[in-house]
C-alpha cells in the first residue's frame, strides 16, 4: 500500500510538471500608457468642471468642454469653449471693478483655440472689438495652455507618476491619494503657471485626488480638492474632469490671419488676460 501512494504521487508530480504553466498578466503601466499618446496628430475630448471658493458667499464656477491636441513632448494645443459663473456676492464686487468684462462672462461660453504660447479668443467677452475690428478672433501672446484639469494635470507623465506613486489605495482601477502643493509645484509646470510655486517658509496647501483608470491604463477621469493658501488666507478649489476618445486623429488649426485682431491693438476693449478660470 504504501508503494502505491508513493507512485501515485510521482505520476502526480510529473502531470504537474508537464502542464504548461499560465502566462502571468502583464502590469498596465498609466505612465507608459499616456506617453504612448504623446504622439503629433492624438488628442483627447475632455469636459471639465471648476470651483473656487473664496469665503462661503464667494464662489466662482466654471466648465470646459473640448479637445486637447499632443505633441511628442505633450499637450500641444486645444479648441475649447467655458462659461463661467459668480455668486451674488462675488457678481457685485466684480461688477464694480470691471463691469463690462464680468457681464460678458456671464453671458455665454468663450471658445479658445490655443497653440504653444498662443491663445485665440472669441465670444461675448471681446465681441465689442471684434466688431469694430471686423475680425473673429482676439490673438492673446505668451499665455499658457489651458489645463485639463485646474488643479492636477494628469496628461503630464511626471504629475501622473507622482500621483500614483503618493496614493493611499488602489482598487479595481481606482486610485486615491494626497499629495501637498509644494511636491505637486516641483513636478507639474501646469501647476505652478496657474498658483505659483509656494515659497521654500510659506504654509503648504494639501490636495486630495481620486484617479479612474481604464483597463488600458488611459486615465478615465480625476478628481481633486485642495486648500491653496493665499497670504494670510486660505482659498478651496476643486476640479473634476472626464477624458473620452482616448487617441482620435485629430489637427488643431489656428484662425487664419486674415481673422484675426492682435489684443495690442484693440487693448482698450479687451480684457488684459485671457479670461476665465482655466487661464
Amino acid at each position: 500500500m504504501k508503494r502505491t501512494v508513493v507512485g501515485a504521487a510521482v505520476v502526480a508530480g510529473l502531470a504537474l510538471a508537464a502542464t504548461p504553466a499560465q502566462a502571468a498578466t502583464p502590469k498596465i503601466d498609466p505612465v507608459k500608457a499616456l506617453k504612448a499618446e504623446l504622439a503629433p496628430g492624438k488628442a483627447v475630448n475632455v469636459l471639465a468642471t471648476a470651483k473656487v471658493t473664496y469665503s462661503w458667499r464667494q464662489v466662482v464656477t466654471s466648465e470646459l468642454d473640448g479637445t486637447i491636441g499632443f505633441g511628442a513632448r505633450g499637450v500641444a494645443a486645444s479648441d475649447v469653449a467655458h462659461t463661467q459663473r459668480y455668486s451674488e456676492d462675488l457678481l457685485r464686487q466684480r461688477m464694480k471693478l470691471r463691469p463690462e468684462e464680468t457681464e460678458a462672462l456671464q453671458q455665454s461660453s468663450t471658445r479658445m483655440i490655443s497653440s504653444g504660447d498662443v491663445s485665440y479668443v472669441s465670444g461675448p467677452v471681446v465681441e465689442v472689438a471684434l466688431q469694430r475690428a471686423d475680425a473673429s478672433w482676439v490673438r492673446y501672446d505668451g499665455v499658457a495652455l489651458p489645463p485639463s484639469n485646474l488643479l492636477l494635470e494628469v496628461l503630464e507623465p511626471d504629475t501622473l507618476k507622482t500621483l500614483l506613486a503618493d496614493r493611499t489605495s488602489s482598487r479595481d482601477g481606482v486610485v486615491k491619494g494626497s499629495i501637498t502643493t509644494k511636491k505637486l509645484a516641483s513636478v507639474s509646470d501646469a501647476f505652478v503657471e496657474r498658483f505659483g510655486s509656494p515659497a521654500k517658509k510659506g504654509r503648504a496647501g494639501k490636495i486630495s485626488y481620486t484617479l479612474w483608470l481604464r483597463a488600458d491604463g488611459l486615465v478615465e477621469r480625476v478628481s481633486a480638492k485642495g486648500v491653496l493658501p493665499v497670504g494670510k488666507a486660505s482659498v478651496q478649489v476643486e476640479s473634476d474632469t472626464r477624458f473620452m476618445d482616448w487617441g482620435r486623429q485629430v489637427t488643431v488649426l489656428v484662425p487664419l490671419r486674415g481673422d484675426v485682431i492682435d489684443r495690442k491693438s484693440v487693448e482698450d476693449d479687451v480684457p488684459a488676460g485671457v479670461p476665465g478660470l482655466w487661464n
